[in-house]
């Protein structure tokens, strides 16, 4: 898990989650991650479904939150918040073969989520977002190194971060890096990927 990690976005994409994900997958991205919080259950089954016909190896397919749907198309693991089911119970529903990523604000939760079985976490906010309502008081690099400090898991670093100072994140110590709105905004969103993709490379 490295390079740039998509999350999906309906709310800011330009032409839509399906339009989005066929770019990110032709950008060559290794993390592909459903986040849809509008719509019923069965609307987001089958869009769900969709993207499951859409992405295959060597790109993981990630749902955001949604345990039920993960495990109904199929998908390679799912992302989970601190509110949301917790990771050691999740994990008994899904099988040990399933993918799981928690968020982080803290290194506290960090630890917990190791100690629970996590396979990669997400540290947020890094800075001040909008894309996210309730992603809490920025934590800046500081927290980034600190955990890579302590902890082996792969980092995924997302909140406020755009192709300026995606840099910085990266020297922090993020395996991955996740920009929603400069990518799914822009309206050119394979092109945007690729230059989020070579800054890892120039590493």
């Amino acid at each position: 898990m490295a390079g740039y990690y998509f999350i999906t976005d309906s709310t800011l994409s330009r032409k839509g989650t399906l339009y989005d994900v066929e770019q990110a997958c032709k950008a060559g991205v290794s993390v592909i991650q459903y986040r849809q919080k509008i719509g019923s259950t069965l609307d987001l089954l089958n869009e769900a479904l969709l993207l499951r016909k859409m992405i295959s190896p060597p790109v993981l397919f990630l749902v955001n939150d949604r345990v039920d749907i993960a495990s109904s198309v199929h998908a390679d693991g799912v992302h989970l918040g601190q509110d949301d089911m917790p990771c050691k119970r999740a994990r008994q529903l899904l099988g040990s073969e399933k993918i799981i990523g928690v968020t982080v604000h803290t290194v506290e939760e960090a630890e917990q989520a190791v100690n629970d079985g996590a396979d990669y976490l997400g540290v947020s906010p890094i800075f001040s977002t909008s894309t996210k309502e309730d992603a809490g008081i920025p934590a800046g690099i500081g927290l980034l190194r600190d955990i890579k400090t302590k902890f082996s898991l792969p980092l995924v670093a997302i909140g406020g971060i755009t192709l300026e100072n995606a840099g910085k994140v990266i020297s922090a110590g993020a395996d991955s890096i996740c920009a929603i709105s400069a990518v799914v905004s822009s309206s050119d969103v394979y092109g945007t990927i690729l230059a989020f993709q070579s800054l890892f490379q120039r590493e």
